[in-house]
């Protein structure tokens, strides 16, 4: 699933496609796309057909493209759930798991391509949460480590507070929002943490670290596109990112510790994978 560096990639996208243009038509091609409108497939498309995209905005992994109506500024927006295999493309493309089709009012063609059905669209109210706009399905997720109004030392504080494993803390997207399973595996591999120790357990300073190192990994990423593992995670002009040539931990299991050489491991943990290394990162008493 894509994580914070994925979803900016296409975010800043879109931002330079969409922001300015009208929505001219939608058309929505598999009903499971338009499932999260709790008002129905009708409703949504009336709701965007007509409006003008005022921008793409991202929080964590949460991605929304604001609409405004008449020159008013924008009071809805909308919340794109890429899923698994969501992917939003502007221009022409293979069809074949097309779910929803925009038309814009430049001629261009807004395309949601969803292979695995897992993701959609709806369109929800913006609400203002500490001074800053959001749709309502957003209100309750965190900042993420690249806004500008993210509070290192408070979120250090919330996490010492948490006892319980440190990679559930670091994937609680209510505390610390864009980090996913990837990119906490690297921040801890980084951090010589064992996703297992519990928060609590760790020091203020070694927390702040890890806040760093995860910040420090997804700006890398981001960088070189994003982690693209299959042909399924591209940006809007369907090209794949880079950094998985570039992955210290995940999906490593099995090849030498690029820091001591010590054979890594993987270990089931929230019905997903842990990579690590049993040296660097020690492995804590249950």
């Amino acid at each position: 699933m894509p994580e914070l560096p994925e979803v900016e990639v296409v975010r800043r996208g879109l931002f330079d496609h969409l922001v300015g243009r009208g929505v001219t038509s939608v058309e929505v091609l598999h009903p499971r796309a338009a499932r999260r409108h709790a008002a129905g497939e009708a409703d949504m498309i009336g709701q965007i057909t007509g409006a003008d995209v005022e921008s793409a905005e991202r929080r964590g992994k949460f991605l929304w493209l604001p609409l405004a109506r008449g020159g008013a500024s924008a009071d809805a927006a909308i919340v794109v759930h890429l899923g698994m295999s969501g992917q939003m493309l502007v221009g022409p493309g293979d069809d074949r798991h097309l779910r929803i089709r925009a038309g814009l009012s430049d001629g261009a063609v807004l395309r949601f391509v969803d292979q695995r059905t897992f993701g959609g669209w709806a369109v929800d109210p913006l609400e203002e949460v500490a001074g800053t706009l959001v749709p309502a399905s957003v209100a309750h997720i965190a900042r993420d480590p690249l806004d500008p109004l993210f509070d290192r030392d408070a979120v250090v504080a919330r996490m010492k507070r948490k006892d319980t494993e440190v990679k559930r803390v670091l994937l609680d997207q209510t505390v610390i929002s864009g980090v996913g399973n990837i990119y906490a595996d690297e921040a801890l591999w980084r951090s010589g943490v064992h996703g297992r120790r519990r928060a609590s357990a760790l020091t203020k300073p070694a927390l702040g670290r890890l806040i760093d190192d995860a910040t420090d990994v997804m700006r890398q990423a981001l960088d070189l596109g994003g982690t693209s593992f299959d042909s399924l995670y591209v940006n809007v002009n369907g090209q794949s990112g880079y950094f998985s040539r570039s992955l210290d931990a995940y999906g490593r299991d099995g090849e030498p510790c690029r820091r001591c050489g010590t054979i890594m491991r993987r270990e089931s943990f929230m019905n997903r994978g842990s990579h690590f290394c049993p040296s660097c990162q020690t492995v804590p008493r249950r």
